[in-house]
């Protein structure tokens, strides 16, 4: 585990709605094909919706190799990640009482830039398979240009509600 802070939030309010089963968290990261990272620099957050990868132990995106999350990622790499299945809402008589049908999942970790073309490949692959059956074949000049980033995860905390 790398060294990240401990989870910012404490106990969850709502026992009756936490996940604690970490294969259940790993459903829902698998899942999704969404997820939100927040990074942070001189106290101002920066939040950003990526397409993303799980390879069973550490998250994957990829990225122009310059930009806004790369420049922050060279100098801050802790990473605070959301990542939801929504399955619509429950309605009620009352506005204030309409919820969300949803499993999400919360998570800190440390962000790193892959270096070998081999791990990169493995990232994209993983990523592209979210999306089509269909394999590819990366042309050296377009791996050159592309950064891919590696999130070694430290904690999850999941929740879900109506599910």
């Amino acid at each position: 585990m790398s060294e990240t802070p401990h989870f910012p939030h404490g106990a969850m309010r709502r026992k009756d709605r936490e996940i604690t089963d970490r294969s259940e968290m790993e459903s829902i990261i698998r899942s999704a094909k969404t997820m939100y990272m927040a990074l942070a620099e001189n106290n101002t957050p920066f939040l950003v919706p990526l397409h993303f990868a799980f390879d069973g132990t550490v998250l994957y995106f990829h990225s122009a190799k310059a930009g806004t999350k790369i420049e922050i990622l060279k100098r801050n790499q802790v990473v605070c990640f959301a990542i939801s299945d929504y399955f619509g809402v429950e309605e009620s008589e009352f506005p204030c009482d309409f919820e969300a049908r949803h499993r999400t999942v919360i998570g800190m970790g440390k962000a790193s830039f892959v270096n070998t073309d081999a791990e990169k490949i493995k990232a994209l692959d993983l990523i592209v398979a979210k999306f089509t059956e269909k394999t590819f074949t990366y042309p050296q000049a377009k791996l050159d240009a592309t950064m891919v980033v590696r999130i070694e995860i430290d904690s999850l905390k999941g929740k879900k509600h109506g599910c």
